[in-house]
Formats: C-alpha cells, sequence, structure tokens
C-alpha cells in the first residue's frame, strides 16, 4: 500500500498542507501577539500622556490617574525621588532607566510580579514610567497556539482523508484498466481497456492503449499470417522433393536419377529463393536492414537488371535516362529486380521500362506489362505478403507474393515509395519513385537555368 500512487499522492499532498498550516498557524499566533501587544503599548501612551498633561500644566497627580489593576504608575524626580506611584511602588524608585525620548520596552512589575511592557517618557527632569502586565497577551497568545495545535493536525488528517477519497475516484478508471490489460494475452488480443465517458488525460490515456492494442492486434495478425503463408510455401517444394526421393527409393529400377537431380535442383532453388525472401523481410521487420547510402546511378542498375530477364520476354529500356540517386545499391538492385520479374511474368509480349526525374528532384521508375493488369480494388493488396491475384498461380510460376512487398519496403527505406499507378492503358504499372541526390539535382538546377 505505501508504495501505490495514491498513498504517495496522499502523503504528499498531506506533508505539504500540514506544512503550509504551521507556517500559516506560526505567523498568526506572532501577529495576534504583535496586535495584543501593540494596543497594550497604546494604553500605555494614553495614560502616559494624561499624566504627562497634569505634570506640564502644573497640576497634581491625582489619585484616580493611578490605576492599580494591570498597569502601575511611577513617577521618578531627576534625583531618584519617586514623586509619585501607585499603591506598592511607593516604598522607592522602582526603574532607574532615563530614556531622552519617550520608550517602550519589555520589563518586568515590581516584586516579580510577571513580564510587563514599560513605558518611559521624560517630562521636566522627571521620568513617568507606565508598567502593564504581559499576563493577558501571553494567555491569549497561548490559547491560540493551543487551538492551533489541536487543529492545524485535525485539518490536515480530513484533508489528507478527502484527498485519499478523491485519488481512488481519479484511480479507479486506470485500476480498471490495469486489470483489463493484466487479462490480455498473446491469444486475447481483442479485449480493450474500459474508456472513462470524461474528456481528460486518463481518457486519452485508455483511447491511446486501445490504439496500441488494435496495432499489436494487428501485427500479431500480420505475424501469424506471415508464418502460417511462409510455412505453405516452404511445404510445397519440399513435399515435391521427399515425393520425387522416395518414389526412386521405392522403384530404383526405374530411376531417372538425372531428371531427379534436375528436379530436386530446381526445388532447392525455389527453396533457397523463398528463404532469402523470407530472412530479408524478417530483418527489414526486426529493424537490421540498414541503408548505407551511397551516389550511385539507378539507370546503370536498371540497366543490369534488364538485361539478366530478356530471355524469356523483350524489355524495352530505350526511355531510360541517367538519374543519380543516392541508396543501398544491392538494395535497389532486387527491387527493381523483384519489379521486372513482376512484369516478365505477367507480361504478354514485352515490358516497358521508364526512368526520368520528375519535379521536385524525384527519380521516377516506370515499369509497365501488357498482361492482365491489376483491379483498382487490389492496387494497395498486391503489396501485402504472399498475396497472388491469380489464386492458381504457384511458386513453381516464380513467385510466391513477397517480391512487390520487398520492393515497397526498400523503397521507403531509401525515402521513396512504390505505388500502382493508373495509366489508362493495357497491363499493370508501378512507379517506383526516389529522392535524386544532391548532385543530380544541381544538375538539374543548371540545366534549367541555362
Amino acid at each position: 500500500m505505501t508504495g501505490s500512487l495514491r498513498f504517495r499522492v496522499t502523503a504528499l499532498a498531506a506533508l505539504a498542507v500540514l506544512g503550509v498550516l504551521a507556517v500559516v498557524g506560526a505567523g498568526v499566533t506572532l501577529t495576534h501577539r504583535a496586535v495584543l501587544t501593540s494596543s497594550l503599548d497604546e494604553t500605555l501612551g494614553d495614560r502616559a500622556d494624561v499624566i504627562t498633561g497634569r505634570l506640564r500644566r502644573g497640576e497634581p497627580v491625582e489619585r484616580r490617574d493611578l490605576p492599580t489593576d494591570d498597569v502601575a504608575v511611577q513617577v521618578v524626580a531627576a534625583d531618584g525621588t519617586v514623586l509619585v506611584a501607585s499603591p506598592g511602588l511607593t516604598g522607592g524608585r522602582r526603574w532607574t532607566q532615563t530614556p531622552g525620548t519617550t520608550t517602550v520596552r519589555d520589563g518586568e512589575l515590581p516584586d516579580g510580579a510577571g513580564p510587563a511592557r514599560v513605558l518611559a517618557a521624560p517630562v521636566h527632569g522627571s521620568t513617568i514610567y507606565v508598567a502593564g502586565t504581559l499576563e493577558d497577551v501571553n494567555q491569549s497568545t497561548r490559547a491560540l497556539l493551543r487551538s492551533l495545535l489541536v487543529a492545524v493536525p485535525v485539518s490536515s488528517a480530513v484533508l489528507a482523508g478527502l484527498i485519499w477519497w478523491l485519488v481512488g475516484r481519479v484511480l479507479r478508471p486506470v485500476e480498471a484498466m490495469r486489470a483489463e490489460v493484466d487479462r490480455i494475452s498473446a491469444s486475447r488480443l481483442d479485449r480493450r481497456v474500459p474508456v472513462p465517458t470524461t474528456t481528460d488525460e486518463v481518457a486519452r490515456l485508455a483511447a491511446t492503449m486501445n490504439a496500441m492494442l488494435d496495432r499489436l492486434a494487428r501485427s500479431s495478425e500480420r505475424q501469424r499470417r506471415f508464418v502460417a503463408d511462409a510455412a505453405h510455401e516452404l511445404r510445397s517444394p519440399l513435399a515435391r522433393i521427399r515425393a520425387e526421393l522416395e518414389v526412386d527409393t521405392a522403384h530404383p529400377s526405374s530411376a531417372d536419377l538425372a531428371t531427379t537431380h534436375a528436379s530436386v535442383l530446381a526445388q532447392t532453388g525455389v527453396l533457397h529463393r523463398l528463404v532469402d525472401d523470407l530472412l530479408l523481410l524478417a530483418r527489414g521487420d526486426a529493424g537490421a536492414l540498414a541503408v548505407q547510402p551511397r551516389p550511385l546511378d539507378l539507370d546503370d542498375v536498371v540497366e543490369r537488371a534488364a538485361e539478366a530477364r530478356r530471355g524469356s520476354r523483350p524489355i524495352d529500356t530505350r526511355q531510360v535516362r541517367p538519374v543519380q540517386v543516392r541508396g543501398d545499391e544491392a538494395q535497389l538492385a532486387r527491387a527493381v529486380g523483384n519489379l521486372l520479374d513482376n512484369a516478365v511474368r505477367h507480361a504478354r509480349t514485352g515490358v516497358a521500362v521508364t526512368l526520368d526525374v520528375a519535379p521536385p528532384g524525384t527519380a521516377a521508375l516506370t515499369v509497365a506489362d501488357d498482361g492482365p493488369g491489376i483491379p483498382a480494388e487490389a492496387r494497395e493488396a498486391v503489396f501485402e505478403r504472399f498475396t497472388r491475384l491469380d489464386d492458381a498461380r504457384s511458386a513453381d510460376d516464380g513467385g510466391a507474393g513477397l517480391g512487390l512487398a520487398i520492393a515497397r519496403d526498400i523503397a521507403r527505406r531509401h525515402g521513396g515509395d512504390l505505388t500502382v499507378v493508373d495509366t489508362g492503358r493495357r497491363g499493370a504499372h508501378f512507379l517506383l519513385t526516389l529522392p535524386v541526390a544532391r548532385e543530380e539535382e544541381g544538375r538539374i538546377g543548371r540545366s534549367a537555368a541555362g
């Protein structure tokens, strides 16, 4: 309990309030005493003014001018003779200070009667002493202090209880969220935390957590689908290899080892390409596929990739213009190669490739085929992993549905993108955009200025 946020907030608030009330209480006590003392000083001053006025007028000081309860008066001549005094002060000189001006100081009543405020005022060579007891001031101050010593802790305790209750109410939705999150597991990512009806920080936290859970659920679903699709794609060539080997083992006399070796080698190639694609995607998802950019001629990368694939379908690269970009040559070659493989696989007669600089400073590579094309509703789905628009197509046709996903991932890793564009012409048209190198931007600027 002592480690809970509720306890810490309550304890800190209670201590802060206790400290503030203690300071305020001390200030109130000192102010109260100062006010009472000032009032006593005014009373002493008024009494001294009455006696001073009589002495200056040459009138005798009467008995009624010498109070006996809480104020004592004594008039002392310059030679120390007590001229007049309150009852009990006539036995001799009681105060000896001879101020040049009127002063008020703390002192003592005669005969140890207690602390007092003593006013001394000179008049015609004599000194008037007026003393008032501080007992009432001290009693009133002590009574106030005792009240504060009770009221401050009690008020702090009541306030601490109120804060404990309020913090509990505020944190109740947080506790409900915590309990719900505790019940969420990898197999129950469909659960969501309750969102309070308020619009405060707790409600925004709940909405943010639910958005995070949505992302985790989608990511988990993609991962499960990816693993299932990868297992399926790996199983097919492995099953073919095993079947051929089992047939040759069961019928060794009729086995054609050369044909078996060629078939196994082809299936091994399929497995090798698929495993390479899976590892590339896995490294990209883990953030381990770092880009090592350097200036390179993208047109050279396109020409080399096209030359390596011209056997089955003609690839027209006459519209490829020199463009320089900054990127990882191996990764960009992989992306361009995947685009050409996809185009060659679907083309009926040939593939057209164009490369040029599009404003503002973007290298635009278009790979177009004259095949069946891509429906508008599937133009984003083709970039998902293991996606084949033709369900009858298999890995034997050269594609496992990973090439376009890898190409887009590489393009975005380089600050570009890969999309399907609608040109109104037959076939599929893929547009790969990349930022041009600074050297290329300078050359374009000089050409535009010329």
